[in-house]
């Protein structure tokens, strides 16, 4: 670039390409990850249910899925939506986040080498972790370091 301040588009299309080269990703992986995982998902005894009584037209949301990984992954800026507001009403704990990471995985593992897996996996974690956390609030459950949602505890309370 040269010493003419670069504009927004440009500063986000240099970040973009820095963290490509640096991760090895790009969106033709990105698509192809989350193809493959929610091709998983939706055939998932314990997942599908949940995702396939919510998204009728499953294309605008695996391109919204693609979108949000970019984002994630590769700092694009390309997905503006709420995922918190989106996952707070699911009926969903700690055992369906460990499976939604190993699904998740799996679907990496079987597409990527292990560095490039190893990178999805500490994003997805991360996810995984804030929006458990996220469901744990929105029921009135504060989590501390190292506990886990469990929507038994909600049904011990009377709660649900």
């Amino acid at each position: 670039m040269s010493d003419a301040i670069a504009t927004d588009a440009e500063r986000r299309a240099a970040l973009v390409q820095q963290m490509r080269e640096q991760t090895g990703i790009d969106e033709a992986m990105i698509e192809q990850l989350v193809r493959s995982f929610y091709a998983r998902i939706r055939a998932d005894d314990l997942l599908g249910p949940i995702f396939n009584s919510r998204i009728r037209d499953w294309e605008p949301h695996l391109q919204r899925m693609c979108a949000f990984w970019s984002s994630v992954v590769l700092s694009s800026g390309s997905y503006h939506g709420q995922p918190m507001r989106m996952h707070v009403s699911l009926p969903v704990d700690a055992r369906h986040f460990d499976h939604w990471l190993d699904l998740f995985e799996q679907s990496a593992r079987e597409l990527f080498s292990d560095s490039i897996v190893e990178h999805f996996m500490v994003c997805a974690r991360r996810i995984a972790t804030s929006l458990e956390l996220g469901i744990a609030s929105s029921h009135g459950v504060l989590l501390g370091r190292g506990e886990r949602f469990q929507r038994r505890q909600l049904d011990r309370t009377g709660d649900e």
